[in-house]
């Protein structure tokens, strides 16, 4: 329960589609790992990792150990790997809690043996780095030190390899073919393949499933969000943005001409205008770069005018509304509606920042409103639920 008049919601019908989608479209022995890292992208972490699961996911990957380790005391049962740098002191913590790591250094590996005192077996995948300049090893001698040394230590196993593509999302393919290429040549240096082997984030997975080997890790299009705007057009299924974010009118008032509005009074009234105080602010993650975008009221757009405070911002209306009239900022009103790409685009920025931004005193509501059954067989029909 919560008791202010700002909330998200939740879709997770779309979160069912977008998943259940790419299980129809990849081939049927490629594995789905649902990336649910920062909260799940700010949807909510559990219960958009347990609709993913439902819709045909059977991995879930995070970036850190702590988030692993909240998906376990919420019940989460799946295999989780650690997509970020985990600290070797935690190496038994992580066995005992099933959650696969990331490997990358060879002098990370030699410390976490001299932690590992469980005796429970350790999985790891093995980074590599193919031109992201991020995580990974990028030397023939070093990867082979690395797997020779956990496969000299009983309760080490290499699980899996990977690599991430910097420019998967971009139409010129040119760097990505590079990329491809080289992680290819870096599998051949080891002895033997692992049992998961994966570059495919979601532009790769929805544009090159031929390229993804056996498990591609979805990220943002399990959201409803492509990964560019260049490739949205090619995208090989219709994808159903999830979140949506909405408050409600708590104060109006007339204001007169000359009458300023908000902090460093940069707006002015022309004429005589109708005013709407909503209570959402830059702590909330509508930060004030917003000022002069738009929110939906009655099916309308109407503009933020004056600076965005800390927990509220001021709208103008086009006639008085009462008090608790619904205020849209992300979603659908009647026949208009303000998509997170449009956000992102006002404030020169990409669609995964922007829900990632919302913060926690905006809480989440999920809704579920079809069955598991009647979404999977609609995605199966190719139909729109």
């Amino acid at each position: 329960m919560f008791h202010r008049d700002t909330w998200a919601e939740v879709d997770l019908d779309a979160i069912f589609h977008n998943v259940a989608s790419l299980r129809s479209f990849l081939p049927k022995e490629t594995a789905i790992m649902a990336v649910v890292k920062a909260n799940a992208y700010g949807h909510g972490d559990a219960q958009v990792a347990k609709t993913a699961l439902e819709a045909g996911a059977s991995h879930l990957a995070v970036a850190f150990l702590d988030e692993a380790l909240a998906l376990r005391q919420k019940g989460m049962h799946a295999p989780i790997l650690v997509l970020g740098a985990t600290r070797p002191e935690d190496v038994d913590l992580a066995a005992e809690k099933r959650i696969a790591l990331t490997v990358f250094q060879q002098e990370w590996l030699e410390e976490a043996k001299q932690h590992h005192q469980s005796g429970l077996p350790v999985l790891f995948h093995l980074k590599m780095d193919t031109g992201m300049g991020r995580l990974g090893v990028k030397e023939e001698e070093e990867t082979k030190r690395i797997v020779a040394m956990i496969d000299a230590y009983p309760h080490f196993l290499l699980e899996g390899v990977y690599t991430h593509f910097a420019t998967a999302d971009e139409i010129n393919t040119d760097y990505f073919s590079f990329q491809y290429e080289t992680f290819l040549r870096m599998l051949e240096w080891l002895p033997y393949r692992p049992k998961w082997v994966h570059c495919g984030n979601s532009a790769t997975s929805l544009r090159f499933p031929t390229k993804v080997f056996n498990i591609v890790r979805f990220g943002i299009a399990m959201y409803g969000l492509s990964p560019s705007l260049a490739i949205k057009p090619y995208l090989p299924f219709t994808l159903k943005e999830a979140f949506s974010l909405h408050s409600r009118v708590v104060h109006v008032k007339r204001l007169l001409p000359g009458e300023k509005v908000s902090y460093g009074a940069t707006y002015t009234a022309e004429q005589e205008e109708w005013v709407g105080t909503v209570p959402i602010g830059y702590a909330d993650g509508w930060i004030r770069k917003l000022q002069n975008f738009h929110v939906l009221v009655n099916g309308e757009k109407v503009p933020i005018i004056g600076r965005i405070c800390m927990d509220q911002l001021m709208i103008r209306l086009p006639s008085y509304v009462p008090i608790g009239t619904k205020v849209t900022l992300i979603g659908q009103q009647a026949d208009e509606k303000i998509t997170m790409d449009e956000v992102a685009q006002y404030l020169d920025t990409i669609n995964y920042e922007i829900p990632c931004t919302i913060s926690y005193r905006v809480p989440r509501i999920f809704l579920r409103n079809k069955s598991i059954m009647e979404v999977r067989n609609a995605v199966l029909d190719g139909n729109n639920v």
